[in-house]
């Protein structure tokens, strides 16, 4: 436990939840530090590296540019401040576009072996994706078996990985004209790894000195991410787990249950959260958790895992990335595994002080100090029933006789995939985007905004930059989608439910809401689905009425709290793809200021997409809100058009 004078009553700066405020609280009188503690211990923060200026990538330095005084300018071997910068920058997209792809190169791996009948716990259950996957890949259909047409479209997508010439398979889903600038600028991603490994090379000490030709490999890197190693990831789960649909369900920290064996589990991939589900349903497990005086087993999730398991079974969401301490310390949590990313080391030092135990399941991913138990996928369900098994034995050993409060939850609506979308404004036969386009078109809808992303202490208090940027963007008749853990922030303030609409959205967007029977925002799942906005927006483009490009359309995207190097992947393959993106908190490259120029302003021209920069959450709505308004007047559909009717003599003077 960590010591402190006194607690901390000052939870309202770190949260505007009440549930977690509570935690906070309970946390810091059980003298236990989490996040915001460690955060404030930092304090100050080191300048250089914050404006992106300290470089350690050689052992001459750390070299330190100074962007106010005089001295230093340079680098002991030369370098200036824009290239240490487009250096750090390309090296952060360069790791998240690892931790996507690596992601995606598991579940395309586990898809073959399943597809092969080498694995015998996972299943094919959504065959017509695999038939629309298989021809974008070119895979023949004819009168083959499923079996063969799954084991080829395994075999190239896990190709798609390694592959060293060419182009990723997936980038001809991207409308023409945005492929033939990507084609046009040499940024046609060659393989998804192929990138990554080029990325890291080029910003080796005196290797690529040019700072816009690294932000053109960032972007060639980028789309490897986005419109490789995830939408691989996204399509192949839904083939493998099933497309998720609209689901009813809850979110915030009281979906632990004080009855109830409450198993988190938290990280991102699905392989195993999908396992812990159904061993946590077992009847035999279930009966074992009633014999040691439970009434139940309670699952919930956090971070991106959480909305896996949403979308395709309801499960409540316990909270997202600066909740995971929290939901240890209502002192009610059995087990919490874990397998990659946006894991916490101080979990299992937390843990400590309560009775939870920490499991680590990834060769990738072992945690210090917790229990490491090796998921394989072979043996998937035995290896979750031995974690769910682990987590009822536990239940006894509840510090407290009397268990914390029930925390409150809050409905939300969850799992609007981007075949979802189409259905639900057309229907089974008439599923179409057009609905969309007309109702952007006749200015109902504005324009759409994606806000994703991570939270950040930095950006105190928890949820509050997420949710005011987008009541302001709904207010002002802009349909959000979003993924991640921005999309829990304003699943627990309420914007998740169709009721959101008649309360904060604008009339235009509230009446094609109350029509379609929709929230004003949707929820579209994980960080790696990010790669149905981008489907999406090919989609509207496809649909025709709103130009010939995606950075044609009236969209922008946003991550308030960004956070991770994920975050500056997927920025950066929004940016690439032609979306004008903005990014709050901080942005890695503020001391460098040509390589800034360039990235705010820049690139545009060369790419169709660019950054923006704006902590103020307001301010930063109304940026992505011009933004819209000035690609509606480039559509001219920016002044309502009067009904006129026609009769037959004008009709043949329009012919």
């Amino acid at each position: 436990m960590a010591s402190k004078d006194k607690p901390d009553k000052s939870v309202d700066s770190k949260s505007i939840d009440s549930a977690s405020q509570k935690m906070i609280l309970k946390a810091c009188e059980d003298n236990v530090d989490i996040s915001w503690d460690r955060f404030e211990k930092q304090q100050p923060q080191c300048g250089y590296g914050l404006l992106g200026l300290c470089c350690r990538h050689c052992s001459m330095g750390p070299c330190n540019i100074n962007p106010f005084g005089d001295e230093p300018k340079l680098g002991v071997c030369g370098a200036n401040a824009d290239t240490i910068a487009a250096r750090h920058f390309g090296r952060m997209t360069a790791a998240g576009a690892a931790a996507h792809s690596d992601h995606g190169r598991g579940v395309a791996q586990t898809f073959l072996a399943t597809a092969k009948g080498e694995i015998k716990d996972y299943r094919i259950k959504d065959e017509q994706k695999l038939y629309k996957l298989a021809m974008d890949l070119g895979v023949e259909i004819g009168d083959r078996s499923v079996k063969e047409i799954a084991i080829e479209v395994g075999e190239k997508a896990l190709a798609m990985f390694g592959q060293q010439e060419g182009e990723v398979a997936l980038l001809k889903r991207a409308p023409l004209k945005r492929q033939e600038v990507w084609r046009k600028k040499g940024l046609m991603s060659r393989g998804v790894d192929r990138e990554i490994v080029e990325m890291m090379h080029r910003t080796h000490i005196g290797v690529d000195m040019d700072y816009k030709n690294i932000i053109d490999h960032c972007s060639r890197t980028a789309i490897g991410d986005g419109w490789g190693g995830s939408m691989i990831a996204t399509e192949l789960q839904d083939i493998l787990f099933g497309t998720p649909m609209p689901v009813v369900s809850r979110v915030n920290l009281g979906a632990l249950v004080p009855q109830d064996v409450n198993i988190i589990v938290h990280g991102h991939e699905p392989l195993l959260s999908e396992m812990i589900v159904a061993a946590s349903r077992d009847p035999e497990l279930v009966n074992l958790a009633k014999s040691k005086g439970a009434k139940g087993i309670s699952l919930g999730g956090i971070c991106c895992t959480a909305n896996e398991i949403l979308m395709r079974h309801g499960i409540p969401i316990a909270g997202n990335f600066l909740q995971q301490e929290l939901a240890i310390a209502t002192g009610i949590c059995e087990a919490m595994i874990v397998d990659v990313q946006c894991i916490f080391q101080s979990l299992p030092t937390v843990a400590k002080c309560y009775h939870t135990k920490v499991f680590s399941t990834n060769t990738r991913g072992k945690v210090e100090g917790a229990i490491h138990l090796e998921f394989h996928e072979d043996h998937a369900l035995e290896t979750a029933k031995k974690l769910v098994r682990e987590a009822i034995e536990n239940f006894p050993n509840r510090k407290s006789a009397k268990p914390y409060e029930q925390l409150e939850t809050v409905d939300l609506i969850g799992g609007f995939s981007h075949e979802t979308i189409s259905y639900l404004l057309g229907g089974l036969f008439r599923a179409s985007y057009r609905p969309l386009n007309d109702n952007i078109i006749n200015g109902r809808i504005r324009g759409v905004a994606g806000v994703v992303g991570c939270n950040n202490p930095r950006m105190s208090p928890l949820d509050d930059y997420h949710v005011k940027m987008v009541k302001e963007l709904i207010k002002h008749d802009v349909l959000v989608l979003q993924t991640g853990c921005s999309a829990i922030s304003c699943a627990k303030a309420g914007l998740l439910v169709p009721e959101a609409a008649a309360e904060f959205a604008g009339p235009g967007l509230a009446e094609v809401c109350e029509t379609v029977g929709i929230p004003p925002v949707l929820h579209l799942g994980s960080c790696v689905d990010n790669s149905r906005i981008l489907i999406a927006a090919a989609a509207v483009v496809k649909e025709g009425g709103l130009g010939d490009d995606i950075a044609d359309l009236p969209v922008a995207g946003a991550a308030p709290e960004w956070m991770s190097e994920k975050a500056i992947s997927i920025g950066q393959y929004f940016v690439a793809s032609g979306v004008y993106t903005v990014f709050g908190g901080s942005f890695p490259t503020m001391g460098a200021k040509r390589l800034t120029q360039y990235l705010f302003e820049g690139i545009e021209k060369d790419i169709g997409g660019k950054w923006a920069f704006e902590s103020d959450p307001i301010k930063a709505a109304h940026l992505m809100i011009q933004h819209i308004d000035s690609k509606r007047k480039a559509l001219g559909i920016d002044k309502a058009k009067e009904r006129v009717l026609l009769d037959m003599a004008d009709r043949r003077a329009l012919d």
